[in-house]
């Protein structure tokens, strides 16, 4: 199977192999295994004792390869739907993140605190927002996980959680910086600013696309039965909702 091929590759990366001499290879597979067989490499993978975070490879190298699924699983689902709200959560998100990277730019380009403080204080209200997305990560953590492990898939939900833990640490980091932005001189306010802003924004982004693009649609293929769907909404309405959560 393409699967069993695929996994051959991650274990000769994961062995130390130079990545050159594998890049054709693994790119020709890679167009011919649908994300839905991905996600059952990666499951293989962690079967046969693969550590979850060595995962974020075999997710990286099929990023790119697929459309933006966001408006496909948005038209065909109900406004109020566990992954519905999911991915317009995500929108939401993607658009702090466009303001966090704009912010950050700006800070590189100031000389001082009083060029803009505006600009700085900005910084504190996207930590607000991007912490306030907790409810989010614990309806997916709590409900949509826990189905899709169920029914034998845990690879993907595995590397979702590190990720989460990963950006929890760092998006209180930002919060961190923001707060204490009058107590630090300049260079070290911008120093860590970049940093920060910099893993945030390009590890949030890698990290909704592949749940947009695996996640969400392997959990549309294998829990394909209302009454589950139903009963997982009312455990998500129990966990909450974030500010920014579109209203239904």
């Amino acid at each position: 199977m393409a699967t069993d091929r695929l996994v051959v590759i991650i274990e000769r990366l994961r062995a130390g192999e130079d990545p050159a001499n594998l890049k054709e290879a693994a790119q020709e597979l890679l167009t011919s295994i649908p994300r839905e067989e991905l996600s059952f490499a990666g499951q293989k993978l962690v079967e046969a004792g693969l550590a979850p975070e060595d995962l974020k490879h075999l997710c990286s190298l099929h990023m790119g390869m697929h459309d933006d699924e966001t408006g496909r699983i948005k038209a065909g689902l109900a406004p109020g739907h566990v992954i519905h709200t999911l991915v317009s959560e995500h929108e939401m998100i993607l658009h702090f993140l466009d303001e966090l990277e704009k912010l950050n730019q700006a800070a590189q380009k100031m000389a001082g605190y009083s060029t803009n403080k505006d600009e700085v204080k900005k910084v504190m209200h996207i930590a607000e927002h991007l912490i306030g997305a907790e409810p989010h990560h614990q309806r997916e953590e709590e409900v949509l996980f826990p189905e899709v492990e169920k029914r034998g898939v845990s690879g993907p939900p595995q590397v979702m959680r590190m990720e989460h833990e990963d950006l929890r640490r760092r998006k209180h980091e930002l919060m961190e910086i923001s707060e204490t932005s009058d107590k630090l001189d300049f260079n070290t306010f911008r120093k860590r600013l970049d940093a920060t802003a910099r893993f945030i924004v390009l590890t949030l982004r890698d990290h909704i696309f592949k749940e947009n693009n695996i996640l969400y649609p392997m959990a549309l293929q294998v829990i394909q039965d209302r009454d589950s769907w139903d009963k997982m909404k009312s455990e998500c309405d129990k966990i909450g909702y974030c500010c920014f959560t579109p209203e239904v």
